[in-house]
């Protein structure tokens, strides 16, 4: 195996123990010639990596955002697993450098292709998955994408803004944003809310609203500039 793909294996951070499955995750059906078949490509391995994608994002927004309807999930999910967000994580990995292609479509691209590069980021979760279980599937998946995640939601696939706070702060490892009552002031007809916004276990941002939610939503749009500012 190429010394260079140990190389990989550090930016994925994981050991495949077969790594005749790396390999096989790395192959395009042109490699070996151009006639090659789906048994000696990653075809198959994209097959299972697509499947197992899926089912962790599904799992994943069904856990921990329980406010979602089952139509932002969908949106969501079809916003991370498109060929352009996977092209563009297999970018960042380099992953172009290391495909087995045949001579034809190394000559016109291949390393390049946004197709080539999201298949093989596919066929890699599902070798993973066969390599290592389900369990190092799905910690790669989140360590691949969790940035994508975050940028899906700050593009407006969900418009409100604790729910991309929310998303923001688990892709970056922590947990559920926590807010917290300030201040109410003014007679029960006019109400103020001051909310404040907590983000592993520090104040990030002050919100103000005629109600809780108002208060709550602010303060998380604010949240959401100061720890993302370039999305």
């Amino acid at each position: 195996m190429p010394s260079d793909w140990a190389a990989l294996q550090d930016s994925l951070g994981y050991r495949f123990k077969d790594e005749a499955l790396l390999r096989l995750a790395l192959s395009h059906r042109s490699h070996g010639g151009e006639g090659g078949s789906k048994a000696s490509s990653n075809e198959r391995l994209e097959f299972l990596g697509d499947a197992v994608l899926g089912l962790v994002v599904a799992e994943h927004l069904y856990k921990h955002y329980p406010e979602m309807s089952e139509g932002q999930m969908t949106v969501l999910r079809a916003a991370l697993v498109r060929q352009a967000t996977l092209a563009e994580v297999a970018q960042r990995l380099g992953l172009g450098q290391h495909l087995l292609l045949g001579r034809g479509e190394e000559l016109s691209g291949g390393r390049e292709r946004p197709r080539n590069l999201a298949r093989a980021l596919e066929a890699l979760l599902g070798a993973v998955s066969l390599d290592g279980g389900q369990g190092a599937a799905r910690r790669l998946a989140w360590r691949l994408l969790g940035d994508a995640l975050a940028a899906a939601l700050g593009l407006g696939v969900l418009p409100d803004p604790k729910s991309r706070l929310q998303a923001l702060a688990q892709a970056r490892g922590g947990g559920a944003p926590v807010y917290r009552t300030v201040k109410v002031a003014g007679p029960q007809h006019d109400r103020r809310f001051v909310i404040e916004v907590w983000v592993r276990g520090e104040p990030v941002a002050r919100g103000e609203g005629l109600t809780k939610r108002q208060a709550e939503e602010a303060a998380a749009g604010l949240a959401y500039r100061v720890l993302a500012p370039g999305l």
